[in-house]
């Protein structure tokens, strides 16, 4: 297995992840936050090293809501670009797609394949978020070697695709006219995310994942939502000083 090793079965720590997340779904939380807790979720469970969520926007382009890195991110971002990848056929045919061994599937993804292989990732996998009916997106996932996912693994990537399903769509019961509102606010949170961890970086002189980490763990250190700070640093000119210099204090405290 990829992921990180104990000496809890499997199956015990599949459950035990699915009822910590259900558990936080029945409290206040950051739905960018959650989702990026599942990506990582997946990497430790998983046969696999990485993962990221692709979600649906209005207009039916995939946009990226989650991942367990930046080298994660990028390449997810790069098949958004290229418009080829396991996740965009997943999310065009509503199926699940494993290919065992990525260096045999340049003719399927003349594009992707190669950086999949430059990002050091020998296979890819996908499972659909579905809702209503509706396709919402799709659960990546990346491993280091070459080599199918069980039956077991894919029953567990879908039932925590299942739950970023309900965690995106939770206030209401899902329907056409309810999910889309739903999935613009989530993407909107992202973008304000996004946007943030790049300002950090830049004050802070970090790399772009430390910054992400750093902005996450303060939120979650002081009892606020991820999309709330990042916030403040994107629209509070007045504020965004002493928050900085709160969170650099933070990182100086928790790395020192």
């Amino acid at each position: 297995m990829e992921g990180n090793v104990t000496d809890t079965p499997r199956e015990t720590r599949v459950l035990e992840a699915v009822v910590s997340l259900v558990d936080t779904l029945l409290e206040d939380f950051d739905v960018v936050d959650l989702l990026t807790e599942l990506t990582e979720r997946c990497a430790e469970l998983l046969d696999i090293s990485a993962a990221g969520f692709l979600l649906a926007d209005p207009f039916d382009q995939l946009r990226l809501l989650a991942a367990t890195s930046e080298q994660a991110r990028e390449l997810e971002l790069f098949q958004l670009q290229a418009d080829e990848g396991p996740c965009v056929d997943c999310y065009a045919t509503a199926r699940p797609v494993s290919v065992a061994d990525l260096s045999a599937a340049a003719g399927r993804w003349p594009r992707f394949v190669p950086a999949a292989l430059q990002a050091g990732f020998a296979s890819v996998h996908a499972v659909p978020m579905r809702a209503a009916g509706l396709v919402l997106g799709a659960l990546g996932l990346f491993g280091e070697r070459a080599g199918e996912l069980n039956d077991a693994d894919l029953l567990a990537a879908q039932t925590l695709a299942h739950i970023a399903c309900v965690a995106l769509l939770q206030e209401t019961a899902p329907t056409p006219m309810t999910v889309l509102p739903q999935l613009r606010v989530a993407l909107a949170s992202r973008v304000v995310v996004e946007q943030a961890k790049g300002l950090l970086r830049e004050l802070l002189d970090v790399s772009v994942e430390d910054a992400f980490a750093l902005m996450r763990s303060y939120a979650r250190t002081n009892g606020e939502h991820l999309t709330d700070v990042a916030r403040r640093l994107m629209t509070d000119r007045q504020t965004r000083p002493a928050l900085v210099a709160a969170i650099s204090e933070f990182a100086e405290r928790t790395t020192g």
